[in-house]
């Protein structure tokens, strides 16, 4: 069975962005003289869009006040666009990992969970090099993965079929996206996540480097 198209979640997938959120996040919540998080607590506060990561850093008798979350989403907002990649990075093999899905015709796009102006500007900065046929950030009319709205919007631009396409992620939601929608899910272990959430979550593979994914896409072109 070909690969066709694979789509790629952004954080902590294709880039290494842990330290940029953090600090974005840890700055609004001291400011609000709420209490700070070490930067490897995202890990598990990230990946479900930007209203769930400060739900999940304000203290818990805060998190549903839907005024106090609503300020700051603005103010987070304004912060990380004018600090999103002070420390962000792709990870090590990304690059040759794109280079080589160029090199098999295999369609690339993104779908992430955030912002759709912060998930344009960092495809723009990080990967202007590489044809990314679509990239989906969150948007009101685009409901959050795993919601399956994004990854169908996906498909249909790129008139490919749900098993002729892998969706690599970091995180349980991804996996849950992809099984939801049909395409082939691979997790990623380099990410914010353990290979245990994503086998539990419904990866079929797991990959450890970036550029396993082409012997990923040449087994299943070869099967």
């Amino acid at each position: 069975m070909s690969v066709a198209a694979v789509i790629f979640d952004l954080d902590g997938t294709l880039l290494d962005s842990l330290v940029d959120i953090a600090q974005a996040a840890n700055t609004i919540l001291e400011s609000h003289s709420f209490p700070t998080h070490d930067v490897s607590a995202y890990r598990y506060f990230v990946g479900d869009g930007l209203r769930r990561l400060l739900q999940r850093t304000v203290p818990k008798a805060r998190c549903d006040d839907t005024e106090l979350i609503e300020q700051l989403i603005a103010e987070f907002t304004e912060l990380y666009r004018r600090t999103w990649n002070v420390q962000s990075r792709l990870y090590d093999g990304v690059p040759q990992m794109l280079h080589g899905l160029m090199e098999r015709d295999i369609a690339l796009a993104v779908l992430s969970n955030k912002p759709q102006e912060a998930t344009r500007r960092c495809v723009e900065y990080f990967l202007a090099t590489y044809p990314f046929a679509a990239v989906l950030g969150q948007q009101e009319n685009r409901p959050p993965k795993p919601d399956l709205t994004g990854v169908r919007e996906i498909l249909q631009r790129l008139r490919v079929e749900p098993t002729d396409c892998l969706y690599l992620g970091d995180t349980a939601v991804d996996m849950q996206t992809a099984c939801g929608a049909a395409v082939v899910p691979v997790g990623a272990s380099w990410g914010f996540r353990e290979a245990e959430e994503l086998e539990r979550a419904g990866a079929k593979v797991i990959i450890h480097h970036p550029c396993e994914l082409l012997g990923v896409v040449d087994e299943r072109g070869s099967s």
